[in-house]
This record gives structure tokens, sequence and C-alpha cells, in this order.
């Protein structure tokens, strides 16, 4: 955790910095550690350690701007480095655009860093054995599974804790900290034919008390194995179902494209967008950064602005752009945040429905469990992805599906969006939960 002598250096640097020559600074103090154990086929393979503790400079000088990053954190390597930086950033070409953001605009909420309740003092007491045993108990190697062999096991068990500090020279002063426990695990299976499988699994929780690894390996195994005696299906046009696990590769596009960066340098197929009917009205996006005990959860972004509850998408409307301070003087519009923090997913037709309902509803169709490769065209929203899944017959899956290509624009497909699914992990980045969508290309 940052300390007491740290914070002091961060409040001595930025008023250094301002003594010889910044008109502006922002100073980020981060520090985390993590600790990894990782096993292999049921027996621990590598244990690692990383600890990093670093300071982000933004200097404003004349008209100018640059950012710098020193891990030395003496204040003699400090007052020299920061001298060096304001003498590189006066040889700088002017940039008027570049400024601190209205200070009516900054978190002053964020006192203690704890507020989101996603810090666990239980990490303290997380010991290498502890560590070692989470790992082993997790894993599931040596057992025996209906219709597959399990021929290897990669486990990865981490903890972590991350501290940052943010001040500036127009009296921000703000913090975040957090704890992570996580646990992914990558299986391959084989079956009578010799042929072999993979698949993963994964969870995390800020907190120890509510994380939990045991169906993680067994998970794996499951989604493998269903992919026993998969082949392409005949190419057409179906109803895609696609599993909330896989669900951001559809919805993360759109988020980009809503980045004001991409905006100003036309590589966006939302451009012009904002106030407008987009997508079909039953899809909507609210950014809830309040989530309290949620990874994720945070009441300021890179700059130190507070966060708020927001549309992003109200009803196929865009509400949203993501506009720092930079990127609103360059684009002439109102500032906003940098980034989506806590992003949800929600829509109609009623609430409550999982990957299940939604696949009874479409009636027959293609569940995508996962997907591979492909790429995606941020310009014109075109896109094409590799997919993995199950073809679905009155509801029901009949057989696995893959080597099949799933293709279209990102604007047409989110208008024949029929529903969306609330069966969101809460350990997930986004909260997304299965979607559904009709007349989908696919090719085998």
């Amino acid at each position: 955790m940052i300390n007491a002598e740290e914070i002091r250096l961060a409040k001595e640097s930025l008023e250094y910095a301002l003594a010889h020559g910044a008109g502006a600074v922002r100073i980020t103090l981060t520090k985390s550690t993590e600790d990894l154990v990782a096993t292999l086929d049921g027996e621990v393979d590598k244990v690692t350690r990383c600890a990093d503790r670093s300071m982000s400079i933004a200097l404003f000088v004349d008209g100018r701007f640059g950012s710098f990053s020193i891990n030395k954190l003496e204040r003699s390597a400090l007052e020299d480095f920061i001298s060096k930086a304001i003498e590189t950033v006066r040889m700088l070409s002017p940039d008027s655009f570049r400024k601190l953001p209205d200070p009516a605009r900054c978190c002053r909420t964020a006192v203690s860093g704890r507020e989101m309740e996603i810090y666990d003092p239980a990490y303290s007491a997380v010991t290498p054995e502890k560590r070692r045993q989470a790992a082993l108990d997790a894993a599931v190697f040596g057992k025996e599974f209906e219709g597959a062999r399990l021929v290897s096991e990669e486990g990865e068990y981490s903890d972590s804790e991350y501290d940052t500090y943010v001040i500036d020279s127009q009296g921000l002063e703000c913090r975040h900290t957090e704890t992570s426990f996580d646990y992914g695990v990558e299986v391959t299976v084989e079956d009578a034919e010799g042929n072999k499988y993979s698949d993963y699994w994964w969870t995390a929780s800020p907190r120890l008390e509510s994380f939990d690894a045991s169906q993680c390996g067994l998970t794996a195994v499951r989604r493998a194995c269903a992919q026993i005696g998969s082949s392409p299906a005949p190419s057409g046009k179906y109803n895609m179902v696609v599993r909330a696990e896989a669900a951001s590769r559809l919805v993360s596009p759109i988020l980009n494209a809503l980045n004001a960066y991409s905006i100003q340098q036309g590589n966006s197929f939302l451009v012009d967008s904002e106030g407008k009917q987009v997508f079909s009205p039953g899809f909507s996006v609210l950014d809830e950064p309040w989530r309290k005990g949620e990874s994720g959860a945070k009441l300021f972004d890179g700059e130190g602005v507070a966060t708020a509850p927001a549309p992003i998408i109200d009803e196929g409307v865009v509400r949203r752009y993501f506009v720092n301070t930079y990127m609103s003087g360059k684009l002439g519009v109102a500032p906003t945040v940098e980034d989506a923090i806590r992003p949800r997913v929600c829509g109609w037709p009623s609430p409550g429905l999982d990957e299940a309902a939604l696949m009874k509803m479409c009636g027959n169709g293609i569940l995508v469990t996962d997907f591979n490769g492909g790429n995606c065209n941020m310009t014109t929203g075109d896109f094409s992805y590799g997919i993995a899944g199950q073809l679905f017959e009155d509801g029901k899956p009949v057989r696995p599906v893959s080597e099949m290509l799933v293709t279209g624009n990102f604007l047409t497909l989110w208008k024949n969006l029929t529903a969306i699914g609330e069966d969101w992990r809460r350990c997930a980045t986004k909260l997304i939960g299965a979607l559904a969508f009709s007349a989908v290309d696919f090719s085998g």
C-alpha cells in the first residue's frame, strides 16, 4: 500500500515542478503487488511475485504537454528527473488543447480509497502456503470424466493488491485501492478416437470470502467435452444466441467506437451518432461505476474526473461519447469521462432471461459459446469472427459446431437484436448477459 512517505514525495514533486517552470501538474502514484502460483497437471509448476511502484508526472509547460514516468522514488532522483522532463517538454510543439480538467468536474469523494468496498484486509493474511494450497485444491487433473480423458490442465491462482493516488495543481486529491483473487484454468481432453479439444474457465473476486475456484476445472472440462464431434453447420442465415462469457466480443467494439479518439481520427463507425437512434430500441448500455463490492467500481477516471451512473446507449439511442479534457477541446464538445467504467448491457423483452430462455425463444439457431480469431473494421463496423458453439433446435442443443465464420456489420447486427439476458457474471469487466439476434450470416 502507498505509505505516508510516498504521498509526501508526490506532493513535494508537484510543488517542485511548479517552482521550476511547470504551469500545471498532475501526479499519479501507483503501487501494486501480485503473487501467482501456476499448476501443470495437478502439480505446482511456477511461483512468481511481482511488485511495482511508479510515479507518472503530467507536465503542462508554456502551452506544451508531456507525460513521464519514474519508479525511483527518492527526492534527489525525482528533482533531477522533473527538471529534465520540463526541459524536454519545452522542446515540444505547443498544443492549446492540453490542460487539466475543470476542478468542478473532479472527484472529491475518494478520500480513503476504500469507498467502493473492493479492498479486502484479509489479503495481508494470505501466506505463500495458502496460495499454493488454493492452486492445488482447484486442480482436477487425475479425475475421471465420462466420455473423455483429461490429458492436460494448466491452472493459475493469483491474488493482487492495487493502490493509486492522484493529485494535481488545482487541488485534486483522490485515491483508489482494491484487491483481487483470481483463478483461471485451461484444459485439453481427448475422445475415444484420439481427437483433442481445449477450453477454459475462470473466476475472480475482490474479497477472499466470496472467492470460490472449486468449480472452475470441472466447468472447463465440461466446456471442452461439449465440443466433441463438432463440425460445421450448413452456411446460411441463423438465429444466433451468444453465451454471456463471449458476448463482450460484440459489445466492446461499440464502446471503442464511442471513444473520442476514434471519433476524432475518423476510425469509428459511430461518428455523428450522438442523440440518434442507431441500434434496436431493445438495446441499452448503462455505465454503473458505483456498484459497491464489484471489481471495476471506481469514483474517478484517469484524469481524476468524478464518475457517475449514466446511460451510454438508451433504448438504441447513443447518449454518450467518452471524451476526456484534451479531446473535448479538439472536437469542441463537452467532456465526459475517459472510458466506460462499469458498463451493464440491458434491454427487453423481460427481466431475468438467461441463455436457455433465449434459445427457447429463438427456437432454432446457433449458440455461440466462444469466438476464436477474426477481425472488426472499426471504420465501417464490418466484422468476421470464427466461432465454436452448438446448433440448437426447438430451444435445445443438438450437436456441437466449429470451423464456422459469423460475418456482418455491427449496425445491422444490433438492429436485429431480439433479446438480452441477465445472466452476466459479476466477476467480469463488463456486465453482459446472453444475447440473441435474428438473421445472422454463418458460413462453414
